[in-house]
């Protein structure tokens, strides 16, 4: 990686984690943002900055090559409806995602990223500026009761772990030993409210990464919005995997799940 980097940014606190982590480097970035996605204010951080739309991807090279970037990292949540809908516009798009084996998630995005990489720029592993942000394992926030916070866990961690595996989603909500949620195009926010009000309150929410995770393509996250979503749906615990999805704003995530109730566990 040269002395420059294109950061393409989506949803989330991931976005300005990874900007800063790159100008700690030294990297001259040009962002270009997600349109309706990515967080306000990157304008402001970022060396150079352009709001992009999914469908917009040469101009999203373009505007890469004018500030003399060839690589790039894909960073922060891109909903899959956004790509499914907006990208899919684009006729280009349409005809090299009619040739892919599905539209799931990560095919969508790798098929993307090989259409950038056509049109010049190289998305890379974001791995590097990842490192400070993973979830250690153990209890962060203990769980009021601990005993029924583990039986769900037990329960429910092969079924989120097969579902990321088939790239359905990467959350799955429980309750009862019984599954009340699956994430879909949604994301996990909208996949926490859906389950609050299907099952009340005492959810068990459980996020993992996929067993053969591409770090370029739709890598699972939670931070302290996801956090005050499950304090506001009065889930009993959220559950991560341990080393392999991000967590920031941990303490102060934290601080509002220990507040709010909420157990905070990480898992391997």
């Amino acid at each position: 990686m040269g002395s420059r980097l294109g950061l393409i940014a989506g949803a989330g606190e991931l976005s300005r984690a990874v900007l800063a982590e790159a100008k700690k480097s030294g990297l001259f970035c040009a962002v270009a943002g997600l349109r309706g996605a990515a967080p306000a204010g990157l304008e402001r951080e970022a060396d150079a900055f352009a709001w992009f739309g999914p469908a917009d991807l040469d101009e999203l090279a373009a505007f890469f090559r004018g500030h003399g970037i060839r690589e790039a990292v894909m960073f922060g949540k891109i909903e899959h409806r956004l790509i499914f809908g907006e990208a899919l516009g684009n006729g280009a798009i349409r005809a090299l995602a009619a040739a892919l084996p599905d539209h799931s998630p990560s095919t969508l995005l790798r098929a993307l990223i090989e259409y950038l990489g056509a049109a010049g720029i190289t998305v890379c592993d974001p791995s590097r500026f990842l490192e400070p942000y993973g979830c250690p394992e153990g209890v962060l926030v203990p769980a009021a009761a601990p005993e029924a916070v583990e039986t769900e866990t037990a329960f429910g961690w092969p079924l989120v772990r097969t579902l990321a595996d088939l790239d359905i989603g990467q959350t799955l909500v429980v309750k009862d030993r019984a599954v009340v949620a699956v994430e879909g195009m949604e994301g996990t926010d909208e996949t926490v409210r859906r389950a609050a009000a299907l099952a009340g309150p005492g959810v068990v929410v459980l996020k993992a990464a996929r067993t053969r995770q591409d770090p370029r393509v739709d890598l699972p996250m939670v931070g302290l919005e996801t956090v005050r979503t499950l304090v506001e749906a009065r889930a009993a615990a959220l559950v991560v995997e341990a080393g392999r999805v991000p967590f920031f704003q941990r303490e102060e995530a934290r601080a509002a799940a220990a507040a709010g109730g909420v157990a905070l566990i990480g898992r391997r």
